[in-house]
Parts: C-alpha cells; structure tokens; sequence
C-alpha cells in the first residue's frame, strides 16, 4: 500500500531527542530494507541530537556524492556498452536512439524510480521526481536551450513527442486519481512506448525514402548528412551511437606513425588512469577542481567495469585490465545487488558465494590472459561490454536505492514530503546533467538536437519509471499496485506540468514553431511560479478548501 509521507515515522519529530532513537529502533516504519546504511538510525542514534545541522549537511554532500556516482557510472560506463551492444546488434540509429540510448541516458531516473516504488513511504519520491524532472526538462532546460539558440524547431518530431508525453502524463494522472493499477494496465502502459518506437522507425523510413527520391531527382544536389537535415532531424539525433567524437578526433592526432607495442604493466597502469594530460592543459580551473574530486570515483569505477568503444581501432581491447575485471565485476555485483543481502550468502549452509564467485573470475581471467595478445581483441570482445552494462547497472541500481533512502531520511528530519523532495532534490539531481550537455549542444549550433534530447528522454523516462516500478512491486506481492497521493502537492505537480505541455502545445504552432527568446523566458518564468506555489503549498500556506 503506498501512502503518503504520515507514515508512523514520521512521528518521531514529535517526541523528545533522548527518545528518538529507541523509537526508530523499535518502530517497523523506519526499517528502510533499501540501501546499505539505515540513515534514520545515523540521524538519531549514532550522532548527537545537537549535531543535527551538522548531520543535514554531511547527508547533503553525501547525496551531491551518490548523484556524481549514478551521473559516472551511466556517462562514462553505462551509455558507452549499450552503444557497443547496439552496433553488435547491428541496429539502426532510430531503433538504438529510442531504445539503448534512451536507456542510458535516463537510467538514474529509472533506478530511482524503481528504488522509490519498491518501499510504500518513499513512493512519492518516484512521482515527485518524474513529474519534476517532466516539468524542469520542458521548461529550464527548454527554456535555455530557447533563449542560448533560437531556433525553428522541426514540426512533426516536436508534434509526436510531446502529444506522447502528454498522453503519458494524462495516464500516469489517472492511476493516481483511482489510486490504484492493474498488471494489464500497467503492461499496456509500458507498450505505450512500444508504440512510439513503431512510430519513430516508420516515419523516419518514410521521411528516408522521401528524401532519397528526391535527391535521386535533382542531379547534383549536394547531399546533407540526415542528422543535421530539416523536418525530422531529431530522428537521428543519436550522439552518442554516431561518428567520432571531437575527443576521439583530437585523440587520433597523436596516434604514433609507426606502431610500437607496450608492456602488460604499462598498459594496466595507463588504462587505469583517468586523467588525460592533454585535456587537462586545455580545461579551466574550475573543470580541473571537479576533476579531481572525481578521480578516486573514476579509478574505482574502471577498475571494476568494463568498457567497450566500437569507434576505436582495438575497441578499447586493454588485456591486463579485461582480465582483471573478469575478477572484479562479478564481485561487485554480489556485494552491491540489493544492498549487499547476497554478501553473506552461504550455498547450502556450506559454502560462501562470495567465494565461489571469485574462484569462477579467477578460472575466467587465467584463460584469457593465456589465449589472448595485449594488441589483438579476442573475437568475444564485445560479451565485455555486455558484463559492462550489467555492472554498471547494478552500480546505478545501488547508487539510486541509497540516494532514496537518505532523501527519505531528510524528509523525516525536516518534515517535508516525499512528492516535494522529489520534484527538487531527487529531479534537480537527476536532470542537471542533462540541463548543462543540453545547453552546450545547443551552443554548438545544434538546438533542435539540444529539443528532441528533452522530451524524448523524459517519455522513456516517465513510461518506465512507473511501469517498470509498479510491475517489480507486482511481481514481488502479487497483488495490484495500491497508492495515494500526498494531498494538494500531488495534483498541483501533475497539473502544471499537464499545463505547461498544453501551452507549449498551442504557443509553438502559433510562433510557426519558432522557439524565441520570448518563449525561452515565459518557460523559466512558468517553472519560477511553479516552484513557488509547490514550496507555499507543502508549508501550508496554500490548502484544499
């Protein structure tokens, strides 16, 4: 049963600091099964109560740290495999853009979600997320894009995937309405992007063939490559499966002319290096200061999961380095799926799966080393990247759970719902990446790459994040989905952003789909009043009559 955030503890702020801790001990409510550390209990019982702006703050930074982890592992890790999983497959740009690509790019919101679904008191964390992020992409990030770019947006593209995000929205706002959802119609509501899939695929093979028989009718007409191209540009907008890379491209200058072949040590200690010295010459100081609080991240990071680059000349083949994760990857997933329950496992009462699974890595990795050269890829290379992905996955999935746990955790503390931590904390979190690669693409001069990037992720976004949640949750009571709302908040989300869609809807059209500067500021000006009137209603300063 999902209920809202008066849960029974909730109460504990109601009580006195010496009794607080043996309420949070003693109360099932504050048992949170998600994450590897019981956050209340750190609040209440593990520091003193006087210590309590200080225990605020050091959770904050902790969850600045859990957001740079899910914003790494899915950049630099996730995104990356599933682009080598994609070409393995041999799948078209269209499919692997709304399929893998918008995997990667949204999965800290699905795992989020999915971790906030899982526990009936942080389910307003998943809705308050998603329908913030919906709101904060479709107006901040939009806007900004708007008012760094203008630009004539390209109608049909646009047109599709905001009338499927609007239907999505109105969807997800009537199962909260009845408060409840069945396994049919949460498989049909997860077959609703099955359907815009189709949608993307067919009408990019016809605006395709439309394009070459009228190129085939010109003679020399100069050809425009169909990522850039007009009307349905955002089909292909696949940056991250398509072409080098300006990194790539600046790497390959300094490719030696003749070929040379290093040691098995040096290639391990270079890989595992994550400071490129060239880029560090070339970045200002504040991207050097953010470099370095990542870089012990980074190099745990690659030293446990695999990556593969299919753009590269040996796909990013590192021998020492792939025999070494045979060993590490399947170790990190025992320890960190679920939380770590299958840490301590014991097969049959006799022998630890800890163990086993290292004995498995080590047989694994002394073969490969045996059978392969430091300068040729095995022909199995690419199952690498499958190990990959599931790695960094699980990782994402660990990250997201704990990121839940502690926002709940301040909820409680302060007092706040967990439909208004997630339409700020969790959302801004998620979503500032994607507000920064965004703006930066549409300086470049790609705006309506910069657009397409915007709704299409939050419609995976949305569509999964409540289906794959309340599906896992099905699946794990056998009964159907149950949920309230958490009062007033909850309807106010929902309703601005159904408004905002709405207006863009209308305005953009009206504007002959030109997205001007004047858009740009009406969006962040819609999102400023949004924003206050959430915060008024979740301190009681505005109330249902």
């Amino acid at each position: 049963m999902f209920q809202n955030n008066n849960d029974e503890c909730g109460l504990v702020m109601n009580l006195s600091a010496a009794e607080r801790c043996a309420f949070v001990k003693n109360t099932p409510d504050c048992n949170m099964e998600d994450g590897f550390i019981n956050y209340l209990r750190v609040a209440f019982c593990l520091l003193p109560p006087n210590l309590t702006p200080l225990t605020i703050t050091l959770c904050i930074i902790w969850l600045l740290f859990l957001f740079v982890i899910l914003g790494l592992a899915a950049s630099k890790f996730f995104c990356p495999n599933l682009s080598a999983i994609s070409t393995s497959l041999h799948l078209t740009h269209n499919v692997a853009g709304v399929t893998f690509l918008a995997l990667g790019n949204g999965a800290p919101d699905i795992f989020s979600a999915i971790a906030a679904f899982s526990n009936p008191h942080t389910a307003g964390l998943a809705v308050g997320a998603l329908f913030g992020a919906g709101i904060f992409v479709t107006t901040v990030v939009a806007g900004s894009v708007a008012l760094v770019k203008p630009f004539a947006v390209a109608s049909r593209p646009f047109l599709r995937d905001l009338i499927f995000y609007m239907v999505a929205v109105f969807w997800t706002f009537l199962m909260l309405y009845r408060g409840t959802t069945t396994l049919s119609e949460t498989l049909g509501y997860l077959s609703l992007y099955v359907v815009y899939v189709l949608i993307v695929i067919i009408s990019a093979y016809i605006y395709n063939r439309q394009k070459r028989s009228m190129n085939s009718s010109v003679q020399n007409a100069v050809h425009i490559p169909a990522e850039f191209d007009s009307s349905d540009s955002s089909d292909d907008d696949i940056p991250c499966l398509t072409g080098r890379t300006p990194q790539q491209e600046y790497e390959s200058e300094y490719r030696p002319l003749l070929p040379y072949s290093e040691s098995t040590s040096k290639i391990l200690l270079s890989s595992l290096n994550p400071l490129d010295n060239r880029e560090w010459r070339r970045k200002s100081w504040s991207w050097r200061v953010l470099k370095v609080l990542k870089i012990p991240l980074e190099f745990l990071l690659l030293l446990c999961i695999p990556v593969v680059d299919p753009d590269k000349e040996d796909k990013n083949w590192r021998r020492p380095l792939n025999c070494l994760h045979l060993i590490t990857a399947p170790l990190v997933c025992v320890l960190a799926f679920q939380s770590g329950i299958y840490g301590d496992y014991i097969i049959q009462g006799q022998f630890p799966l800890l163990l086993l699974t290292l004995l498995l890595g080590l047989f694994l990795s002394a073969i490969v080393f045996c059978t392969t050269t430091n300068n040729c890829p095995p022909k199995y290379h690419s199952l690498f990247a499958l190990l990959g992905f599931v790695v960094s996955a699980v990782l994402i999935s660990a990250a997201a759970s704990e990121v839940v746990s502690l926002l709940h955790m301040l909820g409680v503390v302060l007092s706040l719902s967990n439909t208004v931590l997630g339409l700020t904390l969790l959302a801004w979190g998620n979503s500032i990446g994607d507000c920064f690669s965004d703006i930066t693409i549409a300086r470049q001069g790609y705006p309506r790459m910069a657009i397409s990037a915007c709704f299409g992720g939050i419609i995976f976004n949305m569509l999964f994040g409540v289906g794959l949640g309340c599906l896992v949750q099905m699946l794990d009571t056998h009964m159907d989905v149950k949920f309230e709302a958490e009062g007033l908040l909850t309807w106010i989300l929902a309703g601005a952003l159904g408004l905002s869609l709405v207006l863009s809807f209308v305005i953009v059209p009206l504007c002959r789909f030109h997205l001007g500067r004047t858009y740009g500021i009406f969006l962040l000006i819609f999102y400023a009043i949004f924003l206050l009137i959430a915060l008024l209603t979740e301190f009681g300063k505005i109330h249902s009559i």
